[in-house]
């Protein structure tokens, strides 16, 4: 049985709403999709108003609704702004509670990150993370609010694209410990350059704690300017990367098929790093993690003990070996997300792949302002580097790509996912690896579902 999250007093006096009937409530929801019975309903203005919803929520076992009509029947808290009142939640439960705050953001990695520093920490002690990546405004709030009280740490993923966002999701953690995992051109849609996302990326130390701790990369060309503005709030800074003087000191990276290993020098001792992951990148991501672990007080060989038994998560690097229309294949899921560093990072994985052949299903990478085509056609250098014989593009961007490559690596152009699933059939051969990457909005996720669903026995469309 749940324990209770919030009771229908706890939750008048933290929102100064007006609660309405005695209820407890075992969780917060903001879908009546995936709301689970004892639930709070929590309605938000979007696309659609939520207050529609509350007649499902109720009938899908909340145990109260949140709502800023005052006729609302009992049981209810009565509010005048619904986000806010999940903020005003969020605040309680960071106030009542003595956990160690940590916030991750960055332009590449951030999901990963959370989830590797999450499994570290559940190591040594009650755990609350972010789910999926819920990540901005509603997502940090809706996060925090429902951190029981007996947590001893909290890992929050703090995401932005525009100037002022990271202040204000900052103000409502307060972490202990902030992270920038790196920056990279990503939203530049909405900024002038990577100097700007830079500054807006550094908003995250606005409302760090008293005594907090900066956890940042050390290789990173705005390492200094990221470490000014931590210091400007006295905090403590512990940096990671291969550069000397790093806190936590990358020696001899190493990277093979599924697997990444190096050293970490460490205070003057050497500690063996090795991470089940496909890509050199992780080692930096494992890195950082060590490195926020012990700002939260965990030893470096607790960490490491940890992230030698870490997974890559489903779209983000996880690997599946499939097999499609009788053909054996190995597919590498990173079809959540993608910028132009990312996307290099999971082209370089596929070096070290021995395959009969590397194929690559690339999807457009969005919100990259007046120059993302050069940036979608400069993936020509890296995808030749890595050995891959054919790329499948899905969007109008990846044709600039498909132009800057040699012809015989020009695969089919797809409008979506699934013209893009049809052109892969006709592609593979036995013993391919198989790079799916792209923005989210291009859907590539769901062929990666389609192919999941075949390994299954489902009906699909393969």
């Amino acid at each position: 049985m749940s324990s209770v999250l919030w009771t229908s007093d706890e939750a008048e006096k933290a929102t100064g709403g007006e609660a309405r009937g005695d209820w407890n409530a075992t969780g917060l929801s903001i879908d009546t999709r995936s709301l689970v019975w004892g639930d709070l309903f929590v309605p938000l203005k979007d696309q659609r108003d939520g207050h529609d919803f509350i007649p499902q929520a109720r009938a899908a076992g909340a145990c109260a609704v949140i709502s800023e009509n005052n006729d609302e029947l009992s049981p209810a808290l009565i509010v005048k702004d619904s986000l806010q009142a999940m903020r005003d939640l969020a605040q309680a439960a960071r106030n009542r509670s003595h956990a160690k705050r940590i916030a991750v953001t960055g332009s590449v990695g951030k999901t990963s990150l959370k989830e590797a520093l999450a499994a570290i920490c559940a190591t040594a002690g009650a755990t609350h993370k972010s789910q999926k990546s819920y990540n901005n405004h509603w997502g940090v709030p809706l996060t925090l609010a429902t951190m029981p009280p007996q947590t001893e740490f909290g890992v929050f993923e703090l995401g932005m694209n525009h100037a002022g966002e990271l202040s204000d999701l900052s103000s409502v953690v307060e972490p202990d410990i902030a992270i920038i995992t790196k920056i990279a051109p990503a939203h530049l849609a909405h900024f002038e350059n990577v100097d700007a996302i830079a500054a807006a990326k550094s908003e995250i130390f606005d409302e760090l704690a008293e005594g907090g701790v900066a956890i940042l990369n050390a290789d990173d060309r705005f390492f200094e300017f990221l470490k000014s503005r931590a210091e400007q709030r006295q905090a403590k800074i512990v940096s990671f990367g291969a550069v000397d003087g790093a806190d936590v000191k990358i020696v001899d990276p190493q990277s093979r098929a599924g697997q990444v290993n190096a050293s970490l020098e460490i205070a003057g001792e050497t500690h063996q790093l090795t991470v089940p992951i496909d890509g050199e990148h992780w080692i930096s991501n494992a890195a950082c993690a060590v490195a926020a672990a012990m700002a939260a007080g965990i030893e470096p060989a607790v960490s490491l003990k940890a992230l030698a038994c870490f997974r890559a998560l489903p779209g983000r690097g996880d690997v599946i070996d499939a097999r499609v229309d009788g053909k054996v294949i190995s597919l590498i899921d990173e079809s959540y997300n993608a910028n132009p560093e990312s996307m290099r990072a999971a082209i370089a994985s596929l070096q070290t792949r021995a395959a009969n052949r590397k194929i690559a299903i690339l999807g457009d990478m969005f919100e990259l302002g007046r120059d993302e085509l050069d940036m979608h056609a400069a993936l020509a250098d890296p995808l030749q580097s890595a050995g891959v014989a054919r790329v499948i593009f899905v969007g109008e961007c990846m044709r600039a790509l498909k132009g800057a490559l040699p012809r015989e690596m020009r695969g089919p152009w797809a409008r979506d996912w699934e013209a893009a699933l049809a052109a892969l059939r006709d592609e593979i051969q036995d013993g391919d690896t198989i790079l799916v990457k792209g923005s989210n909005a291009t859907g590539l996720g769901k062929l990666i579902a389609e192919i999941r669903k075949l390994q299954k026995g489902v009906e699909h469309v393969v």
